[in-house]
C-alpha cells in the first residue's frame, strides 16, 4: 500500500513537473510570437513600404525621415502600445473571473465593470453637452474615457456591496447581481439612446464596437499605470485561485483567505477592464477565449496561466489591429467586429470539445 502510494505520488509530481516545463516552453514562445506581432503591426498600413524604408536607412545612417518619425513615434508605436495593454488586462482580467466563479463562461463583464463603463460613455456622448464649458474644455477627448471608467468602478463597487453582507462576500451572490446590474444598465443605457441624436448614434456605435484609432501617449499614460497594478498583483493571487478549483471549503483548509482572495480579484478586475474597456470601447471574446486556450495547451495552473495569458492575450488584441486596419484599407473595421468574427468560432469550438467532460 505505502509502495502504491509513493508511485502515485511519484506520478502526480511528475505530471505537474511536464505541465510546468511545458508552460515555460509556451510562455517562450509567446514572447517570440508577441515580438513578432509587434513588429509586424509597426511596419503595416497605408504608409508601411515608407515606413521600413527609413527604418532601414535609420538602421544604416543612425537618422530617421521626420514625416516616418511621425508616423511611427506619434501614430503606430501609441496604438502598438496601447493594444498590447488594452489586450493583456482583458486576458488576465477574464482568467481571474473564471479562476474566482470556477466557471468557464466567466469574464470581466460579469461583475459589472463593461456594463458600468459602457453607461458612462453613453452619458458622456449623449448628455456631455450640458456640461459646463469649462468642464468640456478642460477635459476635451478625454471626458468619454474618464466617464467609462468612472461608470466601470461605480458598477464594481455597487456589486461588491450588494454581494457583501457581514464582511463575507458570495460569489453566487455576485453572479447574479452582476446579471440583474448589466439588465439595468442596458436599459438605463437604451433610454440614453432612444433620446440621442444622429450624430450621438454614430458615437456610440463606433465606441461600442471598440478602436485603437484614436491612440495616444496620453491614453497610455493615462490606462498603464492602472493595468500594470492590475498586472503585477494578479500572480499574487495565483496560489488562492488555485485551491478555488477545489472548492471553497477546501481553498480555506489549504489556508487560502478567501474574503481577501475575493475583494484582490474584484479590484484587480476593475482596475484592468476598467481602464481598457475606457481607452479602447467594447471588445468582446478577448477574456472568454485566451484562459480557455491556455488551460487546454497548459492546464489550469494560475502561476503560469495568469502571465501567458497577458502574453497571449496582448499578442492576439494587436493582431487583431493589424487586421482591422489592413482588411478594407483605406477604411478601418472596428477591432471588436474583428474579435467575435475570430473568437466566437474559436469559443463554438471549445464547447464542442467539452461537451462530452462538462455539461454547461
Amino acid at each position: 500500500m505505502a509502495t502504491d502510494l509513493s508511485h502515485q505520488a511519484g506520478t502526480a509530481a511528475g505530471a505537474e513537473g511536464g505541465r510546468y516545463a511545458r508552460a515555460m516552453r509556451l510562455h517562450l514562445w509567446l514572447w517570440i510570437f508577441l515580438l513578432a506581432v509587434s513588429a509586424f503591426s509597426l511596419g503595416i498600413g497605408a504608409a508601411g513600404a515608407q515606413v521600413r524604408a527609413a527604418v532601414a536607412d535609420w538602421i544604416r545612417t543612425g537618422t530617421l525621415d521626420a514625416g516616418a518619425q511621425v508616423i511611427l513615434f506619434d501614430i503606430r508605436l501609441p496604438r502598438l502600445a496601447l493594444g498590447l495593454l488594452v489586450g493583456a488586462a482583458l486576458a488576465v482580467a477574464g482568467a481571474v473571473m473564471q479562476g474566482l466563479f470556477r466557471n468557464p463562461l466567466a469574464d470581466p463583464g460579469i461583475v459589472g465593470v463593461s456594463a458600468g463603463a459602457g453607461l458612462g460613455a453613453i452619458l458622456a456622448i449623449v448628455l456631455g453637452a450640458a456640461l459646463p464649458a469649462f468642464f468640456i474644455d478642460a477635459l476635451g477627448n478625454y471626458l468619454i474615457p474618464l466617464a467609462a471608467f468612472a461608470g466601470g468602478w461605480g458598477s464594481t463597487i455597487l456589486l461588491y456591496k450588494v454581494s457583501t453582507r457581514r464582511g463575507r462576500t458570495s460569489v453566487a451572490t455576485m453572479l447574479l447581481a452582476g446579471i440583474a446590474l448589466a439588465a439595468l444598465t442596458g436599459a438605463l443605457s437604451g433610454i440614453l439612446v432612444y433620446i440621442a441624436d444622429d450624430r450621438q448614434l454614430r458615437d456610440l456605435t463606433f465606441w461600442g464596437l471598440g478602436s485603437l484609432a484614436g491612440a495616444t501617449w496620453t491614453k497610455v499614460l493615462i490606462a498603464g499605470p492602472l493595468i500594470a497594478v492590475a498586472f503585477l498583483s494578479a500572480p499574487l493571487l495565483a496560489r488562492g485561485l488555485n485551491g478555488m478549483a477545489l472548492g471553497e471549503a477546501a481553498a480555506a483548509h489549504m489556508g487560502v483567505a478567501l474574503e481577501r482572495l475575493k475583494t484582490g480579484a474584484i479590484l484587480i478586475v476593475a482596475s484592468a477592464t476598467g481602464a481598457a474597456v475606457a481607452v479602447s470601447g467594447g471588445i468582446g471574446f478577448v477574456g472568454i477565449v485566451v484562459p480557455h486556450l491556455l488551460r487546454i495547451a497548459v492546464g489550469p495552473d494560475h502561476r503560469t496561466l495568469l502571465p501567458n495569458a497577458a502574453l497571449l492575450g496582448a499578442s492576439l488584441l494587436v493582431l487583431a489591429d493589424c487586421i482591422s486596419r489592413t482588411i478594407i484599407a483605406p477604411a478601418e473595421l472596428p477591432i471588436g467586429i474583428v474579435t467575435a468574427v475570430l473568437g466566437a468560432p474559436v469559443f463554438l469550438w471549445i464547447l464542442l470539445r467539452a461537451r462530452g467532460v462538462v455539461d454547461l
